[in-house]
């Protein structure tokens, strides 16, 4: 009877750390099971630590999953992928994710989140709607609209990241840092469509970042307006010479430029030069660039942002 209830009791205590790998050496085989097998509103963290392998699956975190860390074995060998885009059977841009995070306090390390459809239309490979979302040293592929942040007034981290597309490949509503990341452009086509509300004061901020691009492409923009109130600042990055002279576009209204926040300081390369710059958009001083810090950007105190 003792030994019965010593084996329930060890059932029914949490595990800090799931293993997944695909040659059957962790708990699960595939990741989803591993998401689903964590308590609901944890207040502790809990780790699922995925063993490198190519997981081919469609991934939803749920809203009432929190307090759990993603963890790769290494970035380039852990892969998460899907094949959806907006074209098959009409499915329109927002059900094309690899994985959509609708929980908070998620962080993913060292994997790579992948959408490899053919260029057909818009595929998404990461879709948020959770809150206080950290991406640390992860890679991030696709084409059309890779990343969609998708949920107004949520505030996101990517850290050590690489980030790769071709039309608006990060776009969407939240609020989202983007440091000492890779931004690579597939295309001549637009980095960004933020689609800030008009009330939130900042959307995307990318500092220390180094803006690449495939051979042959010499036409990119760094964004166009999602939304008239679009917010955009890049801050002490590199520019490679395929960023266009005026950097941003309107979207083809030119009531857009009224609205729109775009905004530069301090980068470098052969397209950070600002001389045919969109009137538009704003050349930023060394005070203003000095007000993008991660409190203001996230308007958050409670040490949220772990590099302080």
């Amino acid at each position: 009877m003792l030994f019965a209830c010593a084996c329930v009791a060890q059932a029914q205590q949490p595990q800090d750390t799931i293993v997944v790998a695909r040659d059957g050496s962790g708990q699960y085989r595939d990741i989803q099971p591993a998401i689903e097998s964590v308590r609901a509103f944890m207040d502790y963290t809990v780790t699922i630590y995925i063993k490198n392998g190519l997981y081919k699956e469609k991934i939803v975190i749920p809203s009432w999953v929190k307090n759990v860390q993603l963890v790769g074995e290494d970035a380039e060998k852990t892969i998460i992928t899907w094949d959806d885009h907006a074209n098959i059977n009409k499915m329109g841009t927002f059900r094309t994710y690899t994985i959509k995070v609708e929980g908070s306090d998620i962080t993913f390390k060292d994997l790579t989140i992948e959408n490899n459809a053919a260029p057909l239309g818009q595929a998404v490979a990461l879709h948020t709607e959770g809150d206080r979302l950290m991406f640390v040293n992860c890679r991030f592929l696709g084409n059309q609209d890779t990343i969609y942040t998708g949920a107004e007034n949520t505030r996101l981290l990517f850290s050590n990241c690489y980030i790769e597309g071709t039309t608006d490949f990060i776009f969407g509503p939240a609020t989202a840092l983007f440091e000492h990341c890779v931004i690579h452009s597939k295309r001549n086509s637009y980095i960004t469509a933020a689609s800030t509300p008009a009330n939130v004061p900042f959307g995307y901020v990318f500092k220390a970042c180094k803006l690449t691009a495939a051979p042959g492409v010499d036409k990119v923009y760094l964004g166009r307006p999602w939304r008239p109130n679009a917010a955009t600042a890049f801050i002490n990055c590199e520019f490679g010479s395929h960023i266009r002279p005026e950097g941003w576009h309107n979207w083809g209204k030119t009531t857009n430029e009224e609205t729109a926040r775009y905004a530069e300081f301090g980068n470098t390369g052969e397209g950070a030069n600002t001389d045919k710059r969109a009137k538009w958009s704003k050349q930023l001083t060394a005070t203003e660039a000095g007000q993008y810090t991660p409190d203001k950007i996230f308007s958050e105190s409670s040490n949220w942002y772990p590099y302080k």
